[in-house]
């Protein structure tokens, strides 16, 4: 996922270059419909080069990038997954710990205050390290020795080093699961949303993040839309597809959230900033490390900076409206 620049986004993802012509799904995997040949899109991240062909679904509006996805190895050892400190992460830590605060927020508003926690895709385990503080009994699972260790080494966090799919977390054993950026990167979302809800108790919760293709900033960025990062990103959902996706697996949606400090505002700006430059997320991937100082998008990122009020004050307008570059479903475990 792009997300916002922070230190922590190293959720798992797979990897390996997709062709505009490579062979493609033909059924949605966020609600079973059909889909049709929509556009192709740069890719987001140098480490994985070429041009990614998205089809989009014809029932719930849900994209999936076409061909086979990177290796999982590809997608963490290169680009703005390989750094463990990206530049400004110190100076960032007061908003890092606001986004924290929010999601906590989201679970409260809810009725998850306390009880067993499961992060699932906990990048450095920040998270977790917050719901701790906040008197959850929080722990993590994380794919990426990388991660892990940094949870360890920065948070004093130690995860399980497993994916969704192998995690030893028994049946009905938490009371909530948060799964934050980590479903479009999924070859199968309704198997892994399915898994999720037989971790939950009964009247547990489930909070999951994903990109919002529908959001305003996606139809401002196009091809060049931040959360775009293709070929990582292997579903952009819909918020339809994805409530079907949820219900599919035999979820209650409980609510849709789109007013959201991490992500949003960036990823508007970026969006924005992507559009008018012909680049893609330079900024971004400047402070992950993986671009190079360039005379001609450095001028133009610093020339856009004064926007960065202004284009926060859309985005949360977008995002009381249902279409804010991010969004965040509360589902639960039915009694």
């Amino acid at each position: 996922m792009p997300a916002t620049p922070s230190p922590d986004a190293t959720g798992p993802a797979p990897a390996a270059t997709a062709a505009p012509d490579a062979p493609a799904p033909d059924v949605c995997p966020a609600c079973g419909g059909v889909l049709r040949a929509w556009r192709t899109v740069p890719t987001s991240d140098a480490s994985l080069p070429g041009v990614f062909a998205l089809r989009r679904c014809a029932t719930c509006g849900t994209a999936v990038t076409a061909g086979e996805p990177p290796t999982f190895d590809d997608a963490h050892d290169g680009g703005s997954y390989a750094t463990r400190r990206p530049r400004g992460s110190g100076l960032a830590a007061p908003l890092l710990h606001a986004f924290d605060r929010q999601r906590l927020r989201l679970l409260a508003r809810h009725g998850g205050r306390s009880g067993r926690l499961v992060d699932a895709g906990a990048g450095r385990g920040r998270f977790v390290a917050a719901a701790r503080d906040a008197g959850w009994d929080a722990g993590g699972l994380e794919p990426a020795a990388r991660g892990v260790e940094a949870a360890r080494d920065v948070y004093g966090v130690t995860l399980d080093r497993a994916g969704i799919e192998d995690a030893a977390v028994p049946p009905g054993s938490a009371d909530a699961v948060t799964l934050w950026h980590v479903l479009e990167h999924v070859a199968d979302p309704r198997d892994t949303l399915a898994t999720l809800r037989d971790w939950l108790r009964p009247g547990g919760l489930l909070l999951v993040g994903v990109p919002n293709v529908t959001a305003l900033q996606a139809r401002i960025g196009g091809d060049r839309w931040f959360h775009l990062d293709v070929p990582r990103h292997r579903t952009h959902f819909s918020p339809e597809g994805l409530r079907r996706a949820a219900e599919a697996a035999g979820l209650e949606v409980v609510a849709f959230h789109g007013v959201l400090l991490e992500h949003n505002p960036f990823g508007m700006w970026q969006s924005v900033v992507n559009r008018l430059s012909g680049t893609t997320s330079y900024l971004y991937y400047l402070l992950k490390r993986s671009a190079p100082l360039r005379a001609r998008p450095l001028a133009i990122t610093l020339l856009a900076l004064p926007l960065i009020p202004l284009l926060a004050v859309v985005e949360f307008a977008a995002g009381a409206l249902g279409l804010g570059g991010t969004m965040v479903l509360v589902a639960r475990r039915p009694d």
